[in-house]
């Protein structure tokens, strides 16, 4: 992949996971361009928002 995207840090990946409102913030302002692209709506966006936010304490820290 010629243009790769910046990754978010780990300490802002860790603080979401732990539910740090400003860390949970950052995830979504990272993830909305691909958001953007896949709602055809804003009621999907905010599906697609609310899936994301959900799944966050499911991420594996201890493998990170």
């Amino acid at each position: 992949m010629a243009d790769q995207e910046t990754l978010l840090d780990a300490a802002t990946i860790k603080a979401a996971v732990a539910g740090e409102l400003w860390a949970k913030q950052k995830v979504i302002e990272h993830y909305t361009p691909m958001i953007d692209e896949l709602a055809v709506d804003e009621d999907m966006k905010q599906h697609l928002i609310l899936k994301l936010l959900e799944e966050l304490p499911n991420f594996p820290m201890g493998q990170a």
